[in-house]
């Protein structure tokens, strides 16, 4: 398991994983990445984000796709899509931050001091109200911007970089810093270089890119290529917590049971009733999101009870066997006794699918 949230895992008990079951992430055949990958498109100006969705379709001749935080038709960079029931895991990239690179046009010359001291003066929580023409409901909310650099100016134009959180309008924060130094602003140009944990390390894809990438795996059998543009899914899931789980626990939770006590394999050594984490296997492939019913310790003092809820499921059901029963006929490792569906929607609330 070389993805980082396996770093801090703590063994709770001690199983293997049987070969014949699922894939390991960085194994799974082309076929399956279709499935549970994410590409990180370089989007290009002009066309919309869902356009870019049906390009990418259209591209890998696949039916279901995704992408999270909607780009506007001007701006550039990145916009992670998921692939198959990888869209069921891109609501997570709302916990992290974006960052952006914007050009601004002040409307009138101002002092590059002057425009540092009111840049920062929007640092920290600002209040927001949504364009008309969002898609979102167009009340007066708070974003945070973390940070906020001025990087150069040449004659009215001003070129800045933005860390914000999920949700953040540039071109509105733009406008309102153009108010304040009184000429006004308007932004010309915006490009988007890191969604949470994904960034220009990790590789953008162009796709004209993908296009080549993919018409000589069809016509030459050769993956290569395809396979560094197309992600395991667990990329997309960094940011979060890990818990591990027995081979015989995977397919229960496929159909939404929570898991028992004696399913757990391995969790972070401080876990949190009620934080949210990713659910996987032995092999490292994620089965869903849950959210913690127990703590670590609670966890290990007990041998029996509810440890995590299931919240959104990712992995298809009956890729793993039907588990061993116990004497009562229920399966040992998870169990009927608490609701399994939790609404995920105020994750969702900025992410288009």
């Amino acid at each position: 398991m070389s993805f980082p949230q396996f770093k801090d895992l703590v063994k709770v008990d001690d199983d293997v994983t049987d070969e014949k079951y699922g894939h390991y992430p960085e194994k799974r055949p082309i076929e399956s990445l279709f499935s549970y990958g994410m590409i990180l498109i370089d989007k290009p100006a002009g066309p919309t984000s869902h356009e870019v969705v049906a390009w990418v379709k259209r591209i890998l001749e696949i039916e279901k796709a995704g992408h999270s935080g909607t780009l506007d038709p001007g701006a550039t960079g990145l916009l992670p899509l998921g692939l198959g029931e990888a869209t069921k895991a891109l609501s997570v990239l709302l916990l992290g931050p974006k960052e952006y690179y914007a050009l601004a046009r002040l409307h009138a010359h101002a002092p590059p001091e002057k425009i540092k001291r009111i840049m920062k003066e929007f640092t920290g929580d600002i209040y927001q109200r949504p364009p008309q023409r969002s898609s979102v409901k167009r009340a007066t909310r708070v974003r945070t911007i973390y940070e906020l650099d001025y990087l150069e100016d040449y004659d009215r134009l001003v070129l800045m970089r933005i860390l914000c959180q999920a949700g953040t309008y540039i071109r509105k924060m733009i406008y309102d810093i153009g108010e304040v130094l009184s000429p006004g602003a308007t932004m010309v140009e915006l490009r988007r270089t890191r969604v949470s944990n994904l960034s220009e390390k990790d590789g953008f894809v162009r796709l004209h890119d993908l296009k080549d990438a993919y018409q000589r795996y069809k016509e030459a059998g050769d993956d290569s290529k395809l396979r560094r543009f197309v992600l395991p899914i667990e990329h997309c899931l960094e940011g979060i917590r890990a818990v591990t789980v027995r081979d015989t626990a995977v397919n229960a939770l496929c159909h939404g049971a929570p898991l028992a006590v004696p399913g757990v394999i391995g969790l972070p050594k401080d876990l949190q009733i009620g934080e949210l984490v990713g659910v996987y296997s032995l092999k490292g492939e994620v089965v869903g999101l849950g959210t913690a019913a127990m703590t670590k310790d609670q966890i290990e003092e007990n041998s029996k009870g509810i440890a995590l809820v299931m919240k959104r499921l990712i992995m298809k059901p009956d890729t793993y066997p039907k588990a061993w029963k116990s004497k009562g006929g229920q399966d040992a490792n998870y169990s009927t006794d608490v609701p399994s569906k939790v609404d995920l929607s105020k994750l969702e609330q900025d992410s288009e699918f």
